[in-house]
């Protein structure tokens, strides 16, 4: 399990992985949210990313990247700002601009071996977790009916021969249950993937950067002389 994933979805649509097999992300309608969100700050638009290549989003030199992929009743905003482990405390602006129907956050980190996700539905949080193998992070709500197995111990976390489990650890890997929550909410899986769901790589994003406006400085123009007026005349 090697994907890195810090997006936030906003769903409208009642099938998402059907919108994301047939339609293309819309650029200007990415811009514009990103414009919004952060008017006093300028957006550059990229090239196009792969949503499996999405997660390389660092900040150089003070610039910020971010990968959108805005279509019909289905955005997807990918940001290190959403890699929480504790994702209930992502801030109010994101889920009001854009306002959704339901709003997901979905966050896994292999370097770590920790995931979080949750979900708001209408602006109300309706579940969020976030652990690695041996410590919860949080874990609020109601569990959903696709986590079952995964508390019940049917997806064991597996530990290295010889080398016997924390008495704290998890029952399942965190990241393996964040892979389930793409799977049950979107239509698709970065690991695992299942024949008749949608691939990741064919779910493209646009890349924006962020900066800080350079200031434009007015150059008053010369004075003329009064003798060289004069002189005009």
């Amino acid at each position: 399990m090697s994907a890195t994933v810090s997006t936030l979805w906003y769903v409208d649509a009642p099938d998402p992985a059907a919108v994301l097999r047939e339609f293309s992300p819309d650029r200007d309608a990415a811009q514009a949210l990103l414009s919004r969100l952060f008017p006093d700050l300028q957006v550059d638009p990229g090239g196009r990313v792969p949503l499996t290549e999405a997660g390389d989003t660092g900040e150089d030199d003070g610039v910020e990247r971010f990968r959108i992929g805005s279509y019909p009743g289905v955005t997807v905003v990918s940001s290190r700002r959403f890699a929480l482990r504790h994702p209930s405390e992502l801030p109010a602006m994101w889920l009001r601009t854009p306002a959704a129907e339901r709003t997901c956050l979905l966050a896994s980190d292999p370097a770590g071996a920790w995931g979080s996700f949750a979900v708001w539905e209408c602006g109300t949080l309706r579940r969020s977790f976030g652990a690695n193998t041996v410590e919860f992070f949080e874990d609020q709500g109601l569990p959903f009916v696709w986590e079952r197995p995964f508390w019940a111990g049917e997806h064991p976390l597996r530990w290295p021969p010889n080398v016997p489990p924390p008495p704290e650890s998890l029952p399942f890997h965190p990241r393996k249950l964040v892979e389930e929550a793409h799977g049950a909410w979107l239509g698709f899986r970065y690991v695992g993937r299942r024949d008749d769901e949608l691939d990741p790589r064919d779910i493209e994003t646009w890349s924006f950067t962020l900066r800080t406006p350079v200031p434009q400085i007015s150059v008053p123009a010369p004075k003329t002389s009064w003798w060289r007026r004069l002189a005009a005349h």
